[in-house]
């Protein structure tokens, strides 16, 4: 590589470089470049950069930032004169060109290229000189004032480069050439554009409506097409009259002659030294083309091809970003019994940017299930790589039966313990689909909507405790539960920010707006879903959302419901959480009457089991069907430990020994099974059937 600091004197030119008469003198006003074809960066010394009047701090090695200081139609000049010499096989290449100063004063600059290439012939590298030239042509008739015509070619060629500086995709690109203005900006009637795909040209945009030449879709480069001719040869081809496109292509010509053209110019695309397509513009009223109009359609033809090779790149990041995301994501979404769901994942229109934003839906014993939105902080590869490590922790510990509690606690210190400085908000609600009990834990994540069953809709403040990774860093992993009811016809809308947040508006009003498009909007679940996208993408989408929208169904059936909850041996949210369970049981099965003394049972069999054995338990209440018009209530606390209990009496304090007399007292029947290595102590209660 070329030293930046290096000085002129310092300069050692190859052997074989063609001498110049003026190269003595103006070495104190020439630097060397040197140009890495492999990586497409261009390292400059300092004499260089000054013949650009730039400063090592504002070069960032990028040719484009380079060519940004020369003049457009010269611009493109020189990329196609780099391009021919790479591809003929030229040892080196010069030309003389303009740079836009600092004050906008031109300075006339000349380049001397040096090709160098491996074993096999490719070119690899670029060495070579810029020199300041201004004293050399200062009465050359090239440094007079740009006459009328060359103005009028400057001013056309910024007209297409500010109609083109907001298109990102390359549909947005062909749709500002083809539209009437671009078709009145190029001075052709219609035009055509070809992109090279896997060595061949796919057409990307055709002439007039009914235009199309059929097996013109694709064509190889080695067809006798014009567009292949100008990939193949890397020089624009202009067809001045009827009877020059008709006899040199006869194939294209025999069906596009109604369409009664009377000539054509095919410019190649190049971007980078290398050829990305070719543009046609067709005219019907035009014969032949001036100097002037030939060197006006080479300098759009440059243009136009490095806004399409930006399109071209931003395409392909963009749909690596979104399917680098949508890996993430969950497959498939499980179909879960009692409830209707439906998510939505849309990624930014931000080119490569990729977010954490995930969701997940997770199947829970007795008939209960878990929903997850979430968002990463940060907008890269690394932020989708600790969402997906993230979301599959999450799943785990939902699985494995603890509390909404105590998984987010635990997903808080896996984030906290990863190699990373990001931290995440999310939202874990966690549903019992037969008594619509739901559970809800916030980690510094935005809130939940509720749409009742009359279209009416509310927000769901409530309290939260840190972001995951923030509450482990800071010592606070204490996650309030908050317990709702959510009847038959319910559905609970969790999203991310993407959804609500705009740039300068506020988070309430961003709320509002959400809330009334729920409310207002359709009742199957898949359509609201795709409604709230495309609300989205009208107002911004600047930014990542997924969106989850879960609906209760029904009710528990009134015999064979079943509801199971497990409980850690030092975990006091799940024993919170087992007594909910219980309550939402009762209320459910109709077992009103008898709520106080189900409960307490309850309560002392499951404070038994923590107490007198070493692990954990597992709580299940089931409605089991009766006789005479009467069902029973059954609830069991399992347990690892084979030490049968025994009733006796309470001690002189009266502090222990009344679990087992409440138990008998309370419950019409109770008993103890042998279950493996443990066992399981139960009871049962009479209910009427009416009572349901």
């Amino acid at each position: 590589m070329v030293d930046r600091g290096a000085t002129p004197a310092a300069v050692s030119l190859p052997g074989d470089w063609p001498a110049h008469p003026d190269l003595t003198l103006a070495l104190n006003r020439m630097g060397t470049f040197d140009w890495d074809l492999d990586s497409g960066l261009m390292h400059l010394d300092t004499a260089a950069l000054a013949v650009f009047d730039l400063t090592p701090e504002e070069y960032d090695g990028n040719p484009e930032t380079l060519f940004g200081r020369v003049q457009l139609t010269e611009s493109a000049q020189l990329d196609g004169l780099v391009a021919r010499a790479l591809k003929s096989g030229g040892a080196s290449y010069g030309a003389y060109f303009r740079v836009r100063r600092r004050d906008d004063t031109p300075r006339w600059a000349h380049i001397q290229g040096h090709i160098r290439r491996d074993q096999q012939g490719r070119p690899h590298r670029i060495l070579g000189v810029f020199r300041d030239a201004t004293a050399e042509l200062a009465h050359s008739a090239e440094r007079r004032d740009a006459p009328a015509g060359s103005r009028h070619q400057s001013a056309v060629v910024e007209r297409t480069t500010a109609a083109l500086a907001h298109a990102r995709t390359v549909q947005d690109v062909i749709d500002v050439l083809s539209d009437s203005p671009g078709l009145e900006r190029l001075g052709a009637d219609s035009l055509v554009v070809g992109l090279i795909e896997g060595g061949r040209i796919h057409l990307v945009a055709e002439g007039p409506t009914d235009s199309f030449v059929p097996g013109t879709r694709y064509t190889r480069i080695d067809d006798n097409y014009p567009m292949s001719e100008v990939v193949r040869t890397l020089a624009p081809r202009f067809i001045g009259s009827r009877e020059d496109f008709a006899a040199s292509y006869p194939e294209l010509w025999e069906h596009i002659d109604a369409l009664e053209l009377s000539s054509a110019a095919y410019l190649p695309l190049i971007a980078q030294a290398r050829p990305i397509g070719a543009l046609g513009l067709l005219y019907r009223a035009r014969q032949g083309f001036t100097p002037e109009e030939r060197a006006l359609l080479v300098a759009l033809g440059s243009t136009i091809a490095q806004s399409l090779a930006r399109a071209m790149l931003f395409d392909q990041e963009h749909d690596l970003a979104e399917g680098l995301q949508q890996a993430m994501l969950p497959r498939r979404i499980p179909s879960v019994p009692g409830a209707q769901l439906a998510v939505r994942y849309r990624s930014a229109r931000l080119g490569r940017d990729i977010g954490g934003d995930w969701y997940d839906v997770i199947p829970l014993p007795g008939g209960r299930v878990g929903a997850v939105i979430g968002d990463v902080q940060g907008h890269d590869t690394h932020a989708a790589a600790v969402m997906g490590q993230l979301r599959i922790v999450l799943r785990a510990y939902a699985s494995e039966g603890h509390a909404p509690a105590t998984v987010m606690a635990r997903a808080s210190l896996f984030l906290h313990e990863l190699d990373t400085d990001r931290f995440a908000t999310c939202t874990y609600a966690e549903a019992d689909l037969a008594t619509g009990e739901l559970r809800l834990v916030r980690a510094g994540h935005i809130d939940p909507l509720l749409r009742h069953t009359d279209g009416t809709c509310r927000r769901l403040p409530f309290p939260g405790g840190l972001p995951l990774g923030l509450s482990a860093q800071f010592g606070r992993l204490d996650y309030p539960v908050t317990a709702l009811e959510l009847d038959p016809g319910e559905t609970l809308l969790m999203c991310t920010d993407g959804l609500v947040e705009q740039p300068g508006a506020d988070l309430d009003d961003g709320f509002q707006w959400l809330t009334e498009i729920v409310r207002d909007g359709p009742h199957d679940l898949q359509e609201l879903a795709d409604q709230l996208c495309e609300r989205v993408d009208e107002r911004s989408g600047e930014d990542d959302l997924a969106v989850l929208l879960m609906r209760r169904t029904g009710t528990a059936a009134h015999s064979g419901g079943r509801l199971q909850q497990h409980i850690a041996s030092a975990d006091p949210e799940a024993l919170s959480a087992a007594r909910h369970m219980i309550r939402a049981a009762v209320r459910a099965w109709g077992a009103r009457e008898r709520a106080d003394d189900i409960e307490l049972v309850a309560d002392e069999l499951i404070t038994n089991a923590l107490l007198h054995t070493d692990g954990s338990a597992v709580v299940t209440a089931r409605m089991l069907p009766g006789t005479g018009g009467e069902r029973r209530l059954r609830i069991e606390v399992e347990d690892r430990s084979s030490a049968m209990p025994r009733r006796r009496e309470p001690g002189e304090a009266g502090v222990s020994g009344r679990g087992l007399l409440l138990v008998d007292g309370l419950a019409d029947v109770w008993g103890v099974e042998s279950r493996g290595a443990g066992k399981c102590v139960w009871c049962e209660f009479t209910c009427p059937e009416r009572g349901c």
